[in-house]
């Protein structure tokens, strides 16, 4: 226990798992957690004693199968094992700690996502607003850095979700207030954040004299962070850092604008519902986790260059040309694996042999993609082709040296081929070939001794003895040295069986050794290739997201958008892509035609009633934007797109209770970020704005909203405003660039039928009672609520005046809860001349007869 004091009080924080011979064990406070968050046995020792502690532990074996457990319940979990072996030590053998891992710093394959990156964060709170940030992947090597104000940190944090954030100490308030409690935090030291500290990190990791060459030497905020990170590897025990070999720059100029709402409200990578589905659930076809997770990445940062934009469709276009290539494709990548990680595994020295394997295979497989591509009339396939690079070598060596079937560990023997190593083939030549000795012993000395059932056998305490039944033991020679004595027989050794068994054990140590070092000095040579085979893992990632987009745009009938450098937007019947995979068999989308430009229909101003499909044509109308901008074709049956910059949305209702933000106050922060960021290329889309608050307080904002983005001539924002304000219709008169539209329905008697059709003109109703009704409202208050709204429609009743709604006369009929047709009226005058008391059943039914004739 001093032991494990001295070493739990350097990892302060740390859950520690304390190696015990085949256990891990947590004590105290880490057992009790533990013991929670595993589901394991709480026990102690020392019950009732002044020593007394809680114990929690489980097989060190299944290491694999708790670690993940407690690393994703957000623990730094202090992984201490035994550094010398027991039988070689006498009295406590030496521990240390040989791995911090943490939510952001790990390899273990159980830890990670395959379809997702690993992200640390590092945020640096600078002056005036600003801020630093950093993300690596120490699974991958990726390492990124920005630096901008509040809103772009945010969005950042948004779209990355990284699984654990560094900072330091004095701003982790600031950072709880700012970006909520939803992060695995860890407070650093101060003065790890400063600028001198973080570009020496710099500068001694990459081993260059100045950061240019990298193109961040200007972010003094986003180096500051990412000298953070460095630090904190070190930290966490993580010093073989060879496979993060670069440092980019997040360039807020080369990608769509998108804030924290919109990702949140367009559902690109997350649902906001456990039972809503994504964006990127429909678009990742691909067949490795690297082309997954560089379809996220694409997700959250979609471009707005067009030249870059172009050359995405075009190489979907010629994919979708080539139905051969794009099963060819997908039968070639799919074995391949996780070529990006396996290289991180080799650089930080934590590649088992199947895996050095797999990666020599994921390198063979390159080469029929290498070559396709190659003969390809396309320039792009040409280019792609002579990136890639063959790392014939490595794998040659590879291949030559491993064989085919290979354990998991590496120092157990069984992984390195014949004819690699002289002293190696000799070795087991004496180790295999003393086995076929030990059998010729036993044949002689039985034909010898006259005991014909002879056997030679082996046990660890005894090694390698001559076993004799007691009925045989009389013959046996006065040379053999008896060693134990059993029921029913005895066991001998002689000195050639003691030499033989000596060679042969020695044989099989030595063996282990060798093929240990080989297996090693692979490693080192394959360490040299990081970088060609990281950069061959990012191009096939490339061509795995492009060839995605092939197969899903052949799935789902999407056309090539025409990418333009005006400020319009057209689609014509567009679709979302979402919904419309939702649907039941056999049942159509509804598909919209959506026009805004900046001259003649900037703003539409979009009524009709709630479930007639307002949220979902505004949300489509962003995805067709984002999918065409991330080089994917679109769910329509065209698309003309003028490059958009940045993208809003504020859909929905939310609350923020925890820092004390109702629904309202959410949804003001929300639009006035919008309209502090406006630009003359943004696409708004606005749902319901001002329905938090009271009525006339809710049109007032609305329709101030309105004029602003109409009036404000620099960043006339193309925009979709859906209401349920209807007096917003009349801002069409005033304004020449704000359109009417709405999403028409039919009226059957008192229901309605969804038309799902945008339509010019406004709409009058918002049918939100029959929506009730449809919701499975109690009947009465249903009919109540007709009632109630039929008398403020006819009174208007207004805030000054004297009845109360509760005074309102209830109906003496029930009636439809749209008083609008003029057979209601030929139907009420009719029932008010039957007398019930006088009339016969036959002339009732006579009478409904009549009655139900007057509706046909």
């Amino acid at each position: 226990m001093k032991q494990y004091n001295q070493i739990k009080t350097k990892y302060p924080g740390a859950l520690l798992l304390f190696r015990v011979g085949d256990f891990y064990e947590t004590f105290g406070e880490d057992a009790i957690t533990a013991s929670k968050i595993l589901n394991i046995t709480l026990t102690k020792r020392g019950n009732g004693t002044a020593s007394e502690i809680e114990l929690a532990g489980f097989p060190h074996h299944s290491l694999d199968v708790y670690l993940p457990k407690l690393v994703r319940a957000g623990k730094r979990v202090a992984i201490c094992d035994q550094l010398e072996n027991p039988k070689d030590v006498k009295g406590i053998v030496k521990r240390g700690v040989t791995e911090l891992v943490t939510p952001g710093v790990s390899y273990n394959d159980n830890v990670l996502h395959t379809d997702r990156n690993n992200f640390l964060a590092s945020v640096y709170f600078g002056q005036k607003g600003q801020f630093g940030i950093s993300f690596l992947d120490i699974s991958t090597g990726e390492f990124m850095t920005a630096e901008g104000n509040l809103s772009y940190i945010e969005k950042l944090l948004q779209g990355f979700q990284p699984s654990e954030i560094i900072l330091s100490k004095p701003h982790y308030a600031s950072f709880e207030s700012t970006f909520g409690g939803e992060y695995n935090v860890y407070k650093l030291d101060d003065w790890v954040y400063t600028l001198d500290f973080g570009k020496e990190q710099l500068l001694n990791h990459f081993q260059t004299s100045h950061l240019k060459g990298f193109g961040v030497d200007e972010l003094e905020l986003g180096l500051i962070a990412s000298g953070a990170i460095l630090h904190y590897l070190n930290e966490t025990e993580h010093r073989e850092k060879e496979h993060i070999t670069s440092i980019s720059r997040i360039d807020e100029d080369r990608f769509v604008w998108l804030d924290r709402f919109t990702i949140r409200n367009l559902e690109l990578v997350f649902p906001q519902h456990e039972s809503g589905v994504p964006l990127i659930q429909i678009l990742d076809q691909t067949d490795t986790p690297m082309g997954s997770r560089m379809m996220r990445k694409w997700m959250v940062l979609p471009l707005k260059e067009e030249k870059q934009i172009q050359e995405r469709l075009n190489f979907v276009e010629n994919l979708l040309k080539d139905e051969e290539l794009t099963q060819f494709l997908s039968d070639h990548l799919k074995p391949i694996g996780d070529l990006e990680r396996l290289i991180s595994k080799v650089a930080a020295k934590r590649v088992n042999p199947r895996e050095l394997k797999q990666l020599s295979r994921a390198l063979d497989l390159l080469l029929p993609i290498k070559e396709n591509f190659a003969q390809n009339d396309s320039l792009q396939f040409k280019i792609l082709a002579d990136k890639i690079n063959d790392c014939q070598n490595l794998r040659e060596t590879i291949n030559s040296h491993l064989l085919d079937d290979l354990p998991i560990v590496s120092n157990q023997g069984g992984i390195i081929k014949e004819g690699i190593d002289p002293e190696l083939d000799e070795l087991r030549s004496i180790a295999f070939g003393g086995k076929d000795k030990l059998l010729e012993i036993q044949q002689r000395e039985a034909e010898i001794t006259g005991i014909p059932k002879l056997k030679i056998s082996y046990n660890r305490v005894f090694g390698y003895f001559l076993e004799v039944s007691n009925a045989q033991k009389d013959k046996v020679p006065a040379d053999w040295i008896r060693k134990q004595t059993l029921v029913n027989g005895e066991r001998y050794i002689t000195e050639e069986l003691k030499i033989y068994e000596e060679k042969i054990l020695n044989a099989e140590g030595s063996i282990n050794a060798i093929e240990q070092r080989i297996f090693l000095d692979l490693i080192e040579m394959a360490s040299e290739y990081v970088a060609p085979v990281q950069q061959n893992a990012k191009i096939i990632a490339e061509i795995d997201c492009l060839n995605s987009f092939a197969i899903t745009a052949k799935i789902n009938r999407y056309v090539k958008p025409e990418i333009n450098d005006s400020k319009s937007l057209e689609i014509k019947a567009g679709r979302h892509p979402v919904i419309e995979k939702q649907l039941p068999v056999g049942t159509p989308y509804i598909p919209n035609d959506v026009f805004l430009d900046d001259e003649e229909q900037q703003i539409i101003i979009i009524t009709g009633p709630n479930m007639a499909g307002k949220s979902a044509l505004l949300r489509q109308t962003a995805l067709i934007v984002l999918m065409a901008q991330m080089g994917s074709f679109v769910p329509a049956d065209s698309a003309k797109i003028g490059i958009v910059d940045k993208v809003f949305t504020r859909v929905g209702a939310s609350d923020n209770l925890s820092q004390g933000e109702s629904t309202f106050m959410v949804e003001m922060t929300e639009t006035a970020s919008i309209l502090n960021n406006l630009s003359d290329r943004s696409l708004v889309l606005m749902d319901e704005i001002g329905r938090g608050t009271s009525t006339y307080d809710g049109v007032s904002i609305a329709w101030s909203i309105v004029e602003y983005l109409h009036k404000n001539i620099k960043a006339k924002a193309k925009t979709l405003f859906a209401t349920h304000y209807h007096e917003l219709n009349q801002l069409t008169e005033d304004f020449p660039r704000i359109k009417n539209y709405n999403v028409s329905v039919k009226e059957h008697g008192d229901k309605i039928i969804f038309m799902r059709t945008l339509k010019p003109g406004g709409s009058q109703h918002s049918f939100g009672i029959n929506v009730a009704q449809l919701a499975g409202m109690p009947n009465p208050v249903v009919l109540r609520a007709g009632e109630i709204l039929q008398h403020l429609e006819k009174e208007k009743v207004k805030s000054n005046h004297q009845q109360r709604v509760k005074d309102i006369p209830k109906a003496n009929f029930q009636m439809s809860l749209f008083d609008v047709d003029p057979k209601h009226k030929e139907v009420e005058s009719m029932l008010e001349k039957i007398d019930i008391n006088t009339i016969s059943p036959v002339e009732a039914l006579l009478k409904l007869n009549e009655l139900k004739n007057v509706f046909k």
